[in-house]
């Protein structure tokens, strides 16, 4: 019998949340890549659009404000994608997905703890 394997899924980062309708956005991916489930992102101050929040820059996207809940290919055009942009809401730690500029603990420390500012708390063990 053949192993089936499920692809990850908005279950496997978002934990709880106070309520959809409050917590979520439709948003507009920057386009140039495919933006995984569970990417932390930053809004781009000029244009409104979203992109993996870096580490450094000037463009306003440095800092993380939201939490993708669904993967997203925007590789050859900007994209729609569902946010979690506010909370209370809890995401696993660990399902979540960084821009390359983000690589060791303390930055990655520095992105949850932006997250936390708009009330996205990211736990371990959820």
């Amino acid at each position: 019998m053949p192993v089936l394997t499920e692809p990850p899924s908005m279950g496997d980062v978002l934990k709880y949340e106070v309520n959809p309708n409050y917590t979520r956005e439709v948003v507009t991916l920057l386009m140039g890549m495919p933006y995984p489930l569970g990417s932390v992102l930053g809004k781009v101050a000029a244009s409104g659009k979203y992109k993996l929040a870096t580490d450094g820059g000037a463009d306003g996207a440095e800092t993380a404000t939201a939490v993708l809940l669904y993967a997203v290919d925007a590789t050859l055009a900007d994209a729609t994608g569902i946010v979690v942009a506010r909370g209370p809401v809890l995401v696993s730690r660990a399902a979540l997905a960084y821009d390359g500029s983000v690589d060791d603990a303390a930055k990655i420390t520095a992105k949850i703890a932006q997250l936390a500012a708009v009330g996205i708390i990211a736990r371990d063990g959820v």
